[in-house]
């Protein structure tokens, strides 16, 4: 299709690499460009734009300036004028370029500008955008005219700045991508004849010049938060700086500070009412208003860049001498640099990386091809800012290989609460690589205690670069770390240590529990975190007794044959879990994953983060090498989604709604085959027969559809009571709902707490309504408790037709949903609680024995509980039939989710 549109001959004015990657774009679209206007070699280096159009063979001209004493020189003019130019495309230009040469072709003249004018007019735009604390910040392509930034606009796009942008940041995730795209929209809009000229308002302009190192210097009678906008507004050009110690010190790498100021040494700065404090993340420094910040990385005098963390303790790192195979790594990295640096005719030791003329956009090349060339070697941008001299480069590279480069313990930042007569403190980060890190963009969500509303602190809000970021770690993990090559029972060793810290904070993650999911404190210490440790013991016990066998297989005679299967871990796995049983989820399903060797990323529901993320910080205490256990809080739109389309992903394990399954099996189909298993909605029938035992029938089956508030996967969804006993039994349970104790899940004596969340309180509420509508009849409840906090009544509908919405449908919370069935017409209840597209469980409640077991063969049901129910254990497999998914936790055959088979033939 390209041909077919209209094409112009252009002259392209500017340089850098944006200027390059325009200059492609627009003969990839068939345009001509007819000439490249930019600027002289730099130590001895051409402009990226220069040199590729250079190889295209596009007349170059690289003048140093276009006009002497406000005059157009006159060999300029004509070298300009020779090329028959109908538009000058400036995507990036510093010259000044006289009015004669930007109205001269038939076209004029459009300009790239990294702001939304007419705000931030003049240089440094996108300096000013962070420094002024904009929520929005885009770019223009405008027409030139006479003044500066004033022309029409042609076109903008905006994005938005999240809370830790820094000018790199977004010049690489929008600025420097979509502006390309823009320019070549442009020129064709012009080719096209369609391009608008929209006047620039007066209103909301703004001039702001260019911002040189000597301007960029913190003034400390800022708050909090206008320090952060001034530090990431000049990172990493010209970099903000302060005297520490009679020395300029220049800061990257600023994040505010959410939660309580971690304990440091002192930092002395010039200026500041407060000293700083080095902490183990970094340097913290505080605001006029006593909020704080924390900065990352700091930078001397004469270019050394370090982690605020080690300022006390800079220098102190001794020289390493290197193997034969790390000298055969430091030659191919010797190559990279060179090819990088083609201006400089040795590299030395010596050799500073950009001193030597590198910029930002080579400090992404250098990582990215030592990844190639160096097996796979994974540096980040930071390591090479860090040691700009090529020998101390390569004795980082050393480190890194060597892994000495990690952190000794496990930095945690907590958010402290003083309740349940306890202090909990609770991680709110991400958890990659062995260490808990805000998301990359610093997005951060509230999570809710639905006791009363309050927002119990923020939590990181994983990105889709912080998954793969895990995703990754996990990888390297299994592929590379130690965990690959541990022994099965040492594997073991760290999971029964692990059930072992589990079981030793049990108080204190039964009260996470409660607060964040509104968990009763007394069924969360036995349920939720009590089967969780005995899970992992369970499966712990399991690791060296995962085995293959031996296959009798034909013989190719005169030879013999052996043929032997192997069990093997599939490699990195994803974990996405529910809300209503937060760490026991975890547990049912990573313990499994664990034990069978493989690694993981576990994404928490997005409304209950807290005791996952506690979790890690105890995995970390149990000695799981970095990368095995990562866990990232966030949305399943975002997350979860790239989680189910990942490449790197072999299996991913889900319990939660059908409809959600259903998307996530597709998208592991469509990406890569995934593994899959489905632990999906259910609407599991209770047939209650007439010759049960009344008493345990009524207490259990209130236990079927209220416990833990009816967010129970395999609740009772229906109860089938016979005739003859259905007044009785629907009287009995009133009485016994009327007694229980609605209230504070954090006192001892509560027995029903608070809806998980505010949204599904509502849906609860919107589900009686309806069951109103179609005409069951509401026996009890079905409001929502006047005091603050999403409590809901525990409800009872009877006189309930196969028909209606509340037959067919889940409710996931206390509703009781009870029909009758004719006395003795047990092929007849049976039809009526086959009749749904549904399958977790089921249950009976009979005294006699033959038709408990002809009830429980006929049951299309994963589990048949028989007068008992909710009686799960961690060596009986759980899972469903039809959509209920397929797959199972728990049990010996959870293994089998986690596992692959490899059958070896040999001959001898």
């Amino acid at each position: 299709g390209v041909y077919f549109k209209n094409k112009l001959k252009l002259a392209l004015i500017g340089q850098s690499l944006f200027g390059q990657e325009v200059y492609s774009h627009l003969r990839k679209e068939g345009h001509r460009v007819v000439g490249v206007f930019t600027v002289p070699d730099k130590d001895g280096k051409a402009d990226p734009l220069a040199l590729v159009a250079e190889k295209d063979g596009t007349p170059v001209f690289k003048f140093p300036k276009w006009r002497v004493k406000g005059k157009t020189i006159k060999e300029v003019a004509e070298a300009y004028r020779s090329v028959g130019a109908e538009l000058n495309v400036l995507p990036f230009c510093t010259q000044f370029i006289p009015m004669d040469i930007i109205d001269s072709p038939k076209h004029g003249s459009i300009i790239y500008h990294p702001s939304i004018l007419p705000r931030h007019r003049g240089a440094s735009a996108i300096n000013w955008t962070l420094i002024t604390g904009d929520k929005k910040a885009g770019f223009s392509v405008f027409w030139a005219d006479d003044g500066l930034d004033t022309g029409p606009i042609l076109l903008q796009r905006s994005c938005d700045v999240e809370p830790n942008d820094t000018v790199d940041t977004l010049y690489n995730r929008f600025l420097f991508p979509e502006g390309i795209k823009a320019m070549v929209e442009a020129v064709q809009l012009i080719a096209d004849g369609k391009a608008p000229r929209i006047p620039q308002p007066e209103e909301g302009a703004t001039y702001e010049g260019i911002q040189k190192k000597e301007n960029a210097e913190i003034s400390w009678n800022w708050s909090a938060e206008v320090l952060h906008n001034w530090i990431r507004g000049h990172d990493k050009v010209p970099g903000a700086w302060t005297e520490i110690n009679g020395q300029m010190v220049t800061f990257y790498g600023s994040t505010l500070l959410n939660s309580s100021v971690p304990p440091g040494e002192p930092l002395e700065i010039k200026g500041a009412k407060k000293p700083g404090l080095i902490t183990k993340n970094g340097l913290v420094i505080f605001g006029n208003d006593g909020k704080a910040l924390m900065v990352r990385n700091l930078q001397f005098e004469d270019g050394k860049m370090i982690p605020a963390s080690q300022y006390f303790s800079a220098g102190e790192t001794s020289v390493v001498e290197l193997t034969a195979e790390e000298v055969k790594v430091a030659e191919t990295i010797k190559v990279i640099w060179a090819g990088i640096l083609s201006n400089v005719p040795v590299i030395e030791d010596s050799t500073d990386f950009f001193k030597s003329g590198a910029s930002s956009m080579d400090v992404a090349r250098l990582v990215e091809e030592i990844r190639q060339k160096c097996g796979g070697l994974q540096l980040q941008n930071e390591d090479v800012y860090m040691a700009t001299k090529f020998e101390d480069f390569i004795q980082k590279v050393v480190r890194k290989l060597r892994g000495e480069d990690q952190e000794a313990e496990l930095v945690v930042d907590y958010v402290s609460k003083e309740v349940n007569e306890m202090t909990v403190k609770m991680p709110y980060q991400c958890f990659i690589n062995g260490q808990f890190t805000d998301a990359e963009d610093g997005k951060t969500y509230d999570t809710i205690n639905p006791t009363d509303g309050s927002i119990i602190c923020k939590v990181s809000y994983a990105s889709l670069a912080d998954v793969d970021k895990a995703v990754a770690a996990a990888k390297d993990a299994f592929e590379n770390g130690e965990w690959g090559r541990m022994n099965a029972r040492e594997r073991g060793r760290l999971m029964y240590r692990l059930a072992d810290l589990l079981e030793e904070n049990q108080e204190e993650l039964a009260t996470i529990e409660a607060l964040d999911s509104g968990a009763v404190y007394t069924l969360a210490l036995k349920t939720h975190i009590g089967m969780s440790v005995q899970t992992f013991r369970y499966f712990a016990g399991w690791c060296d007794k995962i085995q293959g066998s031996t296959i009798p297989i034909n013989q190719a005679r005169p030879n013999r044959n052996l043929t032997f299967t192997k069990k093997e871990p599939l490699g990195v796995c994803a974990i996405i879990i529910p809300w209503n049983y937060p760490l026991m989820m975890l547990a049912w399903k990573s313990a499994a994953c664990l034990a069978a060797g493989n690694t993981l990323v576990l994404k928490p529901a997005q409304v209950t983060p807290l005791t996952a993320l506690k979790f890690a910080e105890l995995s970390v205490k149990a000695g799981f090498p970095k990368g095995v256990i990562n866990i990232i809080p966030g949305s399943g739109g975002i997350a979860g989604q790239r989680l189910s389309e990942h490449p790197d992903i072999r299996k991913l394990g889900f319990t939660g709604s059908t409809p959600i399954g259903k998307q996530i099996m597709k998208s592991c189909a469509v990406s890569n085959l995934k593994k899959v298993s489905l632990e999906l909605g259910g609407k599991s029938p209770l047939i209650i027969f007439n010759d049960c035992e009344l008493d345990k029938a009524v207490r259990m089956g209130m236990g079927a559809v209220f416990f833990n508030k009816g967010e129970n996967c395999i609740a009772a969804g229906r109860l089938f009571v016979e005739e003859s006993i259905h007044d009785q039994f629907v009287t009995r349970v009133v009485e016994e709902i009327k007694k229980m104790k609605i209230g504070d899940p954090l006192d001892r004596s509560t027995d029903h707490g608070p809806q998980n969340h505010k949204v599904h309180l509502e849906k609860l509420l919107q589900y009686c309504e309806t069951g109103v509508k179609e005409g069951a009849t509401l026996v009890y409840g079905g409001r929502q408790v006047q005091r603050p906090g999403f409590f809901m009544e525990p409800t009872v509908f009877t006189d309930v037709e196969d028909h209606m919405y509340l037959a067919k449908e889940e409710s996931f919370g206390p509703i009781m949903v009870i029909s009758k069935f004719q006395n003795g017409d047990i092929d007849g209840v049976l039809q009526r609680a086959n009749n749904t597209e549904y399958g977790l469980a089921s249950g009976v409640f009979t005294r006699d024995i033959n038709k408990a077991m002809y009830v429980s063969e006929k049951l299309e049901a994963g589990t048949v509980f028989i007068n008992t129910y909710n009686k799960t254990d961690v060596a009986a497999p759980f899972g469903g039939v039809k959509q209920s998914g397929f797959g199972k936790d728990l049990g010996e055959e959870a293994l089998n989710e986690y596992l692959k088979t490899k059958t070896v033939t040999l001959e001898y």
